[in-house]
């Protein structure tokens, strides 16, 4: 096997997440290079690392719109069906797109892409204990980064990538793009504008993950490094449902893998959705750079009959240091509502000109003019 200077195991890796007090911002994703003179005539070359569900449905769809601006050139996957599928596709539609026939080339080693010193960037869509590693090591070969969210599974994972992409000066954004959507903008330009007064408490309301799973052992596919795949997490026996689905049909090969409800690959829906809806939480009451002071938390766990382990029911407490309270449980709606001592606002997921997604205690809170907000008040 060849070996990276970049190269160090997902072990190694976890001794190293130590003692980091370093906090960073995560700003759109643009290789340096291309801000300087005669940029626009520069592509950014990416790599795709990671060609599953998310991957399939968002990620990649995203980059392909753009195909004077940047330019997928590799594609890395530990399952070389989702790797060479990945490949095809991105061939197909740049032939479609540019009209002309574009090399794209696959891997089973993400780290062989890192090496290449004529990709510029890297986006990283794989399970979740599989983002914080391929993060740093993508800033320690000189590579910006776009990473799915949860950045990291740890808070000292989550030290170590901060550390790691400010010393070598890298840029990293993390996929929450829900705050790029007009209605959860809105909302929260609303709130910092105190639409609806001094904000006193927030609601988030998330879905929750059924238990259940197949726990039987099966042989491992042979399209599949499984050892790869499970990093530094137990060597236990491959099935299906812990992994993702195998299937010569595309549309049932990236349906929802069984790993997003295995405690050891992921947190369950507190950081699925959860990020999301956090993330829209701390923006409208302005705490995106601090967080909370104190939390309380509470869930049931599936019993010894259930395969899949991640937690079931939950209510989490959120203390903030100018006094407000959030409350994230799976028995809220699914969104997030600010309440405040002059009414609420409540926005979600949907068409953005839609009283589903955008409501409030009084319809006359969600037209004030913009000339009556005050500048400043809502981070674009």
């Amino acid at each position: 096997m060849k070996t990276y200077a970049t190269h160090f195991n997902r072990r190694q890796f976890l001794k190293l997440s130590g003692v980091s007090t370093t906090v960073i911002g995560f700003p759109t994703l643009i290789p340096s290079r291309v801000l300087g003179a005669g940029a626009p005539s520069r592509l950014i070359q990416i790599a795709q690392i990671g060609c599953g569900r998310i991957a399939n449905d968002m990620d990649l769809p995203g980059v392909l719109k753009h195909p004077n601006r940047a330019r997928i050139v590799a594609v890395a996957d530990v399952d070389s069906k989702r790797a060479e599928l990945a490949r095809r596709r991105i061939e197909q539609s740049y032939e479609k797109s540019l009209e002309q026939k574009v090399e794209v080339k696959a891997s089973g080693d993400y780290r062989e892409l890192l090496a290449r010193p004529d990709i510029d960037a890297v986006m990283i869509s794989t399970p979740d204990h599989w983002h914080a590693q391929p993060v740093v090591e993508a800033a320690l070969a000189g590579k910006d980064i776009y990473v799915q969210k949860p950045l990291s599974m740890t808070i000292a994972e989550g030290r170590l990538v901060s550390d790691v992409v400010r010393a070598k000066q890298r840029v990293l954004q993390i996929g929450s793009q829900q705050c790029s959507t007009a209605q959860f903008h809105r909302a929260c330009e609303l709130v910092r504008n105190s639409v609806i007064g001094r904000l006193k408490s927030v609601q988030i309301g998330l879905p929750m993950d059924p238990a259940g799973g197949n726990a039987t052992e099966m042989p491992v596919p042979a399209t599949l490094n499984y050892d790869a795949w499970l990093g530094c997490t137990p060597r236990v026996h491959y099935t299906e449902d812990r992994v993702h689905p195998q299937s010569d049909d595309p549309k049932k090969l990236f349906g929802r893998p069984g790993w997003l409800r295995l405690n050891a690959y992921t947190c369950g829906m507190i950081t699925g959705w959860g990020s999301h809806h956090v993330d829209i939480a701390h923006w409208g009451m302005g705490a995106e750079y601090t967080g909370p002071i104190a939390v309380d938390a509470k869930a049931a766990w599936p019993g010894p009959d259930s395969f899949w382990d991640v937690h079931g029911k939950y209510s989490v407490k959120l203390t903030y240091a100018n006094g407000v309270v959030t409350t994230i449980s799976d028995e809220l709606p699914n969104g997030v509502r600010f309440d405040g001592e002059d009414g609420w606002i409540w926005v979600t997921r949907g068409a953005a000109n839609s009283t589903k997604s955008l409501a409030a205690s009084d319809p006359k809170l969600l037209t004030v003019p913009d000339a009556e907000l005050r500048a400043g008040e809502i981070i674009t």
